[in-house]
């Protein structure tokens, strides 16, 4: 019985561990974000298992290695609260292992999604719309007019979650490079270009990552419905 309370109570703080770092690491919620996706759509494209375990421990592993880098940073400020060399060195080489895991799981996702994405695109390009550049330019607009609309309901209700502007329009934009095109490497950069710039954005703090994510998905998900329903 003893043990099983010992047991108990080492899950719990091990499951504390994981609430404290999703609630106060952005990283880490970026990261658990992405691993979430990722798995949703291992299982839309009904990938076999033994990808669907390739995105597994990729995810695992950046998750892992997050954590690991939020318990040495905190472990690191609790000795060395002044700043130091080693202390510098001690996050910069945890913050090294989060790179390489994420690396890996980057490849790993390129590998494993490209061939459903490649049918899913070239599926697309072959469907019939009659677009014209004006209307084109329309759609994008109404998209840019709705994220306005959403960031004013949303400060007047004064909560937290405002879709990007920037997010959305960059996003819709790439969605309509690779639904016309029909070409999945030009549709990977563009979505990357779109990447980059959310990067750049949350980087200069300008947007909290709830903001940048809800902004992408309202511009993708606009996009593609519009390319169906005209």
């Amino acid at each position: 019985m003893r043990d099983v309370r010992k047991f108990r109570r080492s899950f719990r703080y091990a499951y504390e561990g994981l609430k404290y770092a999703l609630a106060t690491q952005q990283n880490m919620q970026f990261h658990f974000s992405v691993a979430v996706l990722s798995l949703v759509l291992a299982i839309v494209f009904k990938l076999p298992k033994t990808e669907i375990l390739f995105v597994l421990l990729a995810v695992t592993l950046v998750i892992v290695c997050e954590l690991i880098n939020t318990a040495v940073e905190k472990a690191v400020d609790l000795a060395m609260p002044d700043r130091h060399p080693l202390a510098k060195i001690a996050k910069d080489v945890a913050a090294a292992a989060v790179l390489v895991s994420a690396v890996f799981a980057a490849i790993v996702g390129m590998v494993v999604f490209y061939e459903p994405i490649d049918r899913l695109i070239r599926q697309a390009g072959t469907a019939e719309s009659e677009l014209t550049p004006g209307l084109i330019w329309t759609l994008i607009a109404l998209v840019a007019l709705t994220v306005i609309v959403a960031q004013t309901r949303f400060s007047e209700k004064r909560l937290p979650l405002r879709p990007s502007l920037l997010a959305a329009v960059s996003f819709a934009i790439a969605t309509w490079i690779a639904l016309l095109t029909a070409n999945t490497l030009i549709a990977l950069l563009g979505y990357s270009l779109s990447i980059l710039l959310l990067f750049v954005l949350y980087d200069k703090q300008s947007r909290h990552l709830p903001s940048l994510a809800a902004g992408a998905v309202i511009g993708s998900a606009m996009t593609a419905l519009a390319f169906y329903l005209v």
